[in-house]
């Protein structure tokens, strides 16, 4: 038998189931690549339009508390009225600011989930805090003060609700619990703490690399892991990689503590771990802001 003889016609069209298959499968890939962006395409595939980018804004405000101007930043779900919205307070790392203290891609995920319908409408609030683990280091600056007296007034004269949840990384995290135990002493504790990556140190010798505390007497009287009730009604989550430099005194806190929400997945202290919990973050906050509506 001859070798078949295929038209013009037939081997065009061939050709072209072959890069339209080609295409699809590129489609495919790059909407996998993270939970999020599942959500944003299945929702792009269904409505035919593109997925609600989040709402981000800037501002400059005077700190009396830090004697100083800092970026106020608000992290918002887009299309939906921001009039009494609950807020949770959201507080940086080490080195970091307002700008950018929205980890991984926390404002997509709230953004797509709100849209969705599977969670209430809420938002997040950073504000630029310094290096010196959210309380009074230097004379003069404390950013405790900052967010427990000056962010409600900032957030009501903006038309937002009160905070009603704090959440944090790394510095951020050891801050956030700092803050919720402000709260609860105040008498008026948080609804909610939110710690990724806590810088939960256990020495002392380490924690005095960073300068942060006068000496051990004032970082062990606000140190997380020595004062492990303090944050009293607050419901608490707590998520970390296996291979995050804070492990140790963040399972310590975890077994002391017995968080609502206790998570250890596989990673480390960086974007890529943070990714992987944003969308458990969300879920948990999400229980908090409805109660505050």
């Amino acid at each position: 038998m001859g070798e078949p003889r295929y038209s013009r016609r037939t081997l065009l069209a061939a050709i072209g189931v072959v890069v339209a298959s080609a295409i699809g499968v590129a489609t495919y890939v790059s909407s996998s690549s993270s939970e999020a962006s599942q959500q944003i395409a299945t929702a792009e595939s269904v409505n035919n339009k593109p997925a609600a980018k989040p709402t981000v804004r800037f501002e400059r405000v005077y700190s009396a508390a830090r004697h100083r101007e800092v970026t106020l930043a608000f992290y918002l779900p887009t299309g939906v009225s921001t009039r009494g919205l609950p807020m949770s307070i959201l507080l940086h790392g080490l080195h970091g600011d307002a700008r950018h203290a929205a980890i991984g891609n926390l404002p997509d995920v709230l953004t797509a989930a709100v849209a969705k319908g599977s969670v209430p409408a809420f938002g997040f609030v950073a504000v630029d805090g310094g290096d010196n683990y959210w309380h009074e280091n230097v004379p003069g600056d404390d950013p405790m003060a900052m967010l427990l007296d000056e962010v409600p007034r900032w957030l009501k004269d903006r038309g937002y609700g009160e905070p009603f949840a704090v959440t944090g990384v790394s510095m951020g995290g050891f801050g956030s619990l700092l803050y919720a135990r402000r709260r609860a002493e105040r008498g008026d504790p948080v609804a909610a703490a939110a710690v990724i990556s806590p810088g939960l140190i256990t020495t002392w010798q380490e924690m005095a690399k960073r300068r942060a505390f006068k000496n051990e007497g004032e970082w062990t009287s606000l140190d997380p892991l020595r004062h492990l009730k303090a944050t009293g009604t607050t419901a608490l989550g707590v998520w970390i990689g296996d291979r995050d430099k804070f492990i140790e005194g963040t399972r310590r806190f975890m077994r002391e503590v017995r968080p609502e929400v206790s998570t250890v997945k596989g990673g480390g202290h960086d974007d890529g771990l943070y990714r992987k919990v944003t969308p458990d973050v969300v879920r948990f906050l999400a229980k908090y802001a409805k109660r505050a509506v």
